[in-house]
């Protein structure tokens, strides 16, 4: 594959396996903008079915991944099925210096707590 990409995988420490059915929002930051540029939604794996941005999509700047943890935690019993989860959206913004290196941005969560770190 020519160029970089960015890839994203979610755990579930709580748990101890994948988080299947997580929604990951991608938006490219310039300023105070925040444009949509992908969506997609956690396999059975933990991982997204294809990188979020590969090649000559992926440009240096600014990135955020938004994962959608409350959603998770309430399907999978760790969370109220209504009311007010401690997480509930997690923001992870981050940068892109060389489009031309491998991003690996993974989440790990619980319903009190979450880590992330760059992967390879």
């Amino acid at each position: 594959m020519a160029g970089g990409r960015l890839t994203t995988h979610v755990l579930d420490t709580a748990r101890g396996k994948p988080a299947a059915g997580v929604r990951i929002t991608l938006y490219r930051i310039s300023g105070q903008s925040h444009r949509k540029i992908a969506e997609t939604v956690t396999n059975a794996d933990g991982r997204t079915d294809a990188p979020m941005l590969a090649g000559d999509k992926l440009t240096p700047g600014s990135y955020e991944l938004v994962f959608a943890a409350g959603d998770y935690l309430r399907a999978s019993g760790q969370g109220p099925a209504e009311g007010v989860l401690f997480l509930d959206e997690i923001p992870i913004r981050f940068g892109v210096p060389d489009a031309g290196q491998h991003y690996h941005v993974p989440l790990l969560i619980s319903p009190f707590a979450y880590s992330t770190y760059r992967g390879s």
